[in-house]
């Protein structure tokens, strides 16, 4: 029996070892197992993870740039960047109503007593509060005045969950005096993004991705018209980013590190700011449009098109009530009129007119034409609006008294086709590659031109009505003035030029071609135009420069844009004056100064002014005198500021 029971034991021991071995070996694998899991997460995995960890603790946001100013040529700040004070609510900071929302409504209500905060906004308020997390600020306004933002703050204490910020906005000093150079910026659209878009793959490169991302952000502006989209890339930087510590719902703890990026570049413009607001002073009140030239450079030193609109509206958001303002008024306020304005040059095409007609040999200077008030062709008869007639009339005393029956007969000995091949050598409906999107470039018919636009052939009564800027003639302000300046610089094609410097790169301008124009026939030009404001029975001759040394030289036109029955023209034609304003001719004057070493040239068009001498020619007058006077003085400032320049030498 004891040999048996000790036998049991043994046998029991070895099968409580075997258990106790293999329960040692299991776990010793488990705990391998743990180990080596440690082992990976801890060492091999360290960066991944760590990484994982720092991205839930640190947030990266990405910052708006600071967009570049824009110049005039003298550093006089047409467009910059100001502080833009802002409210913004944060919903988890407000108090909560007894269903335990936040109070919105009732918070929006007080500080309602504070600032305008129409319905619109606070619906708009109230839908992103619901849409979004409650710790996320929702922005209520911007673009306060000091006195609106020091009233919140006065209030902040009796409105929770309500801050009171201090950003950055696109500030334009002169309001509506430069819009339609300077444009304007806006939140970006889906339109934007595509066309940056489109813009890279043509250069065969990517957007940046964090230029993608940060366009949207709703502080992140872009320009949509004028200078500010023409030089987008460079005006608009690089954006920044901050890093912040948030905790685990994603709530700001707070700011690690900033980093403002790269501020867009200045841009320095060939405006001169001076009479710029000068001009658009002496058009108030009137819609018109005002182009002032360098006749060497090209250089565009003032582009007014009145009345213009405050820019600053559109970079903070237009109400409802402002577009429609701006959109229904009579003077069409968003109409770029010197750049996309085309209209019937009337009488000032007859500069192109005459030039061709002594190019082509067609007629010679001192050729006389009679002017009895009308001119009987075909069917039709084509009138002078001088109704007694001009009698003998030669090119000069022509272009002096802006006789139609003379032009008439010139134009038929011209030909259309020669008449716009010198018109177009002038500037005149040809696509000059100007900067600024949204530039037209009018219509300068000939027989093949309407062959390819309406498939029938060219008549020759249509040249009559071409040769003194009717029929289908049209063109702009600005190719009026260049024009005028290609005349007065003795047929040197310049090249406009509205951007001067981006950022410390001069964009020079090309050097002027020879237009193969005959100087003889330049001067008997010229010396017409000098006659229409500077002698008796000239056009213009009662809004002359009087003063010496400043004299100036001019074309007048009336542009109709109305028909005229027989009826009318036989009981007296009715005085534009008697008409309602949108039935009144335009007024246009193109001109150069000084007469002997000319170096301004300048275009006027008062939209339904009447007459180019009584309504447009007093404007040029007055301007191009203010800018000849003006010269001397800012070239010497000018060189004052070169002086005191630390390389002696500046951006001009």
């Amino acid at each position: 029996m004891a040999i048996r029971s000790f036998q049991r034991e043994d046998d029991e021991g070895r099968v409580f070892t075997r258990r106790a071995m293999l329960a040692t070996g299991g776990s010793f694998a488990l705990f391998s197992l743990i180990a080596g899991r440690l082992y990976q997460l801890q060492v091999m995995q360290k960066d991944y993870y760590t990484k994982l960890a720092e991205e839930n603790r640190v947030n990266r946001r990405l910052l708006s740039p600071i967009r570049g100013r824009v110049l005039d040529r003298d550093g006089l700040v047409l467009a910059g960047n100001s502080r833009n004070y802002r409210v913004v609510i944060v919903p988890e900071q407000t108090p909560v109503d007894k269903s335990g929302r936040p109070a919105l409504a009732a918070t929006l209500e007080r500080l309602g007593h504070a600032i305008d905060i129409s319905g619109r906004v606070r619906e708009r308020v109230l839908k992103e509060a619901r849409q979004s997390p409650r710790f996320r600020p929702i922005l209520i306004a911007e673009g306060l005045s000091w006195e609106e933002f020091a009233r919140v703050n006065v209030l902040l204490p009796d409105l929770p969950g309500i801050q009171a910020e201090v950003g950055q906005r696109r500030d334009y000093p002169f309001g509506p005096y430069f819009s339609h150079v300077l444009g304007y910026v806006g939140r970006v659209s889906d339109a934007d993004i595509e066309n940056m878009r489109r813009a890279a793959a043509q250069r065969k490169i990517e957007l940046p991705p964090d230029l993608e991302e940060a366009l949207h952000l709703p502080t992140f502006r872009v320009g949509k018209s004028g200078v500010e989209v023409a030089v987008e890339e460079s005006l608009r930087g690089q954006p920044g980013a901050e890093q912040l510590e948030v905790n685990a719902f994603g709530r700001e703890i707070k700011h690690l590190a900033h980093n403002d990026g790269t501020p867009g570049d200045d841009v320095h413009l060939t405006i001169d700011g001076t009479i710029q607001n000068y001009v658009m002073e002496r058009v108030q009140g009137q819609s018109a449009a005002v182009v002032l030239l360098d006749i060497a450079t090209g250089d565009i030193l003032s582009l007014v098109s009145a009345p213009g609109f405050d820019p600053n509206q559109f970079a903070i958001g237009l109400s409802t009530p402002q577009w429609v303002a701006l959109r229904d008024d009579e003077f069409n306020p968003l109409v770029n009129k010197p750049l996309a304005g085309q209209y019937p040059p009337g009488s000032t095409f007859k500069v192109a007119t005459a030039l061709a007609a002594v190019e082509s040999g067609a007629i010679h200077p001192d050729q006389v034409f009679h002017c009895s008030g009308s001119f009987p062709f075909g069917d039709h008869v084509f009138h002078c609006w001088k109704k007694e007639g001009h009698g003998a009339v030669s090119l000069r005393r022509g272009i002096q008294q802006s006789c139609d029956c003379y032009f008439y007969q010139v134009a038929l000995a011209t030909g259309i086709d020669n008449i716009a091949t010198t018109a177009r050598k002038l500037g005149l409906g040809i696509d000059l590659k100007f900067l600024l999107p949204g530039t037209k470039y009018g219509t300068i018919p000939d027989s093949e031109w309407k062959k390819r636009v309406y498939g029938v052939k060219w008549f020759e009564g249509e040249t009559l009505s071409a040769a003194i800027g009717q029929g289908y003639v049209l063109t702009t302000p600005f190719q009026l003035a260049l024009m005028a300046a290609r005349v007065a610089n003795g047929g040197k094609a310049i090249t406009p030029r509205l951007i001067h410097a981006v950022g410390n790169k001069i964009e020079r301008a090309a050097p002027p071609a020879n237009l193969g124009i005959d100087q003889e026939h330049l001067t008997h030009v010229r010396d017409g135009m000098f006659a229409v404001v500077n002698e008796p029975g000239g056009t213009a001759y009662l809004y002359r420069i009087e003063e010496k040394g400043f004299e100036m030289a001019g074309k007048t036109g009336s542009a109709q844009v109305r028909a005229i029955s027989a009826e009318e023209r036989a009981g007296g034609v009715i005085k534009n004056e008697d008409l309602p304003w949108k039935l009144r001719d335009h007024a246009l004057f193109v001109a150069y100064a000084p007469y002997d070493k000319p170096r301004y040239a300048i275009c006027v068009v008062v939209e339904h002014g009447g007459h180019g001498g009584s309504a447009a020619a007093p404007v040029a007058r007055d301007v191009l005198l203010f800018t000849q006077k003006r010269d001397p003085v800012r070239r010497t400032a000018w060189e004052a500021v070169r002086a005191a320049s630390n390389d002696g030498s500046a951006i001009r």
